[in-house]
């Protein structure tokens, strides 16, 4: 078992010394869940408690102390936060607490996230306690960090195996964390999702990744007014590379291009026009594909048509830039001689 890191050989408390390790984009996210009554959270949804603006205090509280973190647990080093974001997903009984935390650096942020996520927590308590004394925060955690030289991190799904994580929707042994290359397929079909059609474009895109060496479950299936959640999700587990089929055209329920807008960082124009390009030669439809491409933080995505074809086409122009790509993102490659 590994030795605790703030204790010394003598048993004493001790600050970790991270000044000889490397600068690098450290990133952590944490969760935890309120519970309390379904009438409750009526009153969060409809902003009718006596304290007001519930949510938007408890964002602010979970900020302000994920800054304050080393005033407040005395070993933890202090951190030029470049990014705090707080988030809530209310369902019939409770509040799930998101925060996720970001700097770049030669120490962690998962301190910072799970405080952020503590002090949300306890600021919705307080502004819920006058109707339910009796709410409470529960499964507070650490569920992913990346950066440094331990590498990426996924915390197993809630009573599995603690020396595994899941990647992917699929369990490894913590010790291979470092060489796992973890890709998400999301397909955009409402009829798919209603089991009344058969996706055939996911499986293809699971057995290449899964041939080029990627961690990768089965296709993940949402109707197309779920597509921008359904990105969300699958970015939470920060995977190398999000692909995406349907919801490209230009039909009213068609959201997948619009979705995946709102949460790249930088596109790729490049790739998703030699995707259209490739398509052209076998159907003049290719043109109307309003497919993106681009980066959400580290993670590559990839819109793609729903059509068996449409896969096709972006396998043949993703398959021998894909290594070099990932590879540029991560920092970790040479621009190519020409």
């Amino acid at each position: 078992m590994s030795e605790l890191s703030h204790l010394a050989p003598d048993g004493r408390v001790r600050m970790v010394d991270v000044g000889d390790k490397p600068s690098t984009k450290r990133v952590a996210i944490a969760t935890g869940r309120f519970v309390t009554r379904p009438d409750v959270i009526a009153l969060v949804r409809g902003d009718d408690l006596p304290k007001a603006d519930v949510l938007a205090t408890a964002r602010i509280a979970g900020i302000a102390a994920a800054k304050r973190t080393p005033e407040l647990i005395p070993l933890c080093h202090h951190v030029a936060l470049s990014s705090v974001q707080v988030s809530f997903e209310l369902d019939d009984t409770s509040i799930l607490v998101e925060a996720r935390a970001a700097t770049t650096g030669p120490t962690g942020v998962e301190m910072e996230a799970l405080t952020a996520v503590a002090v949300a927590g306890l600021t919705l308590h307080d502004m819920v306690k006058a109707v339910d004394p009796a709410a409470r925060m529960t499964d507070m955690r650490l569920i992913e960090k990346t950066g440094g030289r331990s590498g990426s991190w996924t915390a197993p799904a809630l009573g599995a195996d603690p020396e595994t994580i899941t990647t992917a929707g699929e369990e490894i042994s913590a010790a291979d964390v470092d060489d796992v290359r973890r890709g998400v397929v999301l397909v955009a079909s409402t009829a798919g999702a209603a089991g009344t059609r058969v996706d055939r474009t996911g499986p293809v895109l699971v057995d290449w990744l899964r041939s080029r060496g990627f961690v990768v479950a089965d296709p993940v299936i949402v109707a197309d007014a779920d597509i921008a959640e359904g990105l969300r999700a699958a970015l939470r587990g920060r995977p190398r590379l999000l692909v995406t089929t349907g919801g490209t055209g230009v039909s009213p329920t068609d959201a997948t291009a619009d979705a995946t807008a709102r949460i790249l960082d930088r596109e790729l124009p490049g790739i998703a026009e030699s995707i259209r390009r490739y398509g052209e030669r076998t159907t003049p439809f290719a043109v109307i594909g309003r497919g993106l491409a681009g980066l959400a933080g580290d993670t590559l995505v990839v819109n793609l048509p729903g059509s068996p074809g449409g896969v096709a086409d972006g396998i043949a122009v993703l398959d021998p830039i894909l290594d070099h790509l990932l590879a540029q993102i991560s920092g970790d490659a040479d621009h190519p001689v020409r």
